[in-house]
């Protein structure tokens, strides 16, 4: 199981990337929320669209789960 974390802030083309805890681009605690553990970025990133609608797999550490 892994932490996963979104990002409160939106990229340029409206994604919020889901990260595993130990990614390089994770951004500041005050600009994350977690999400818990989950053995997949699929249910973490399912978990993300509950609170915003279009979230997305950071293509670093979550490359199964980005979408282009």
């Amino acid at each position: 199981m892994k932490k996963y974390y979104v990002n409160k802030n939106a990229q340029s083309n409206g994604d919020h990337e889901v990260h595993q805890q130990n990614c390089t681009y994770l951004l500041s605690p005050g600009n994350q929320q977690y999400l818990g553990e989950f053995s997949t970025c699929d249910s973490a990133v399912r978990e993300a669209k509950k609170y915003y609608r279009q979230s997305n797999g950071c293509k670093t550490c979550c490359p199964t789960c980005h979408t282009k």
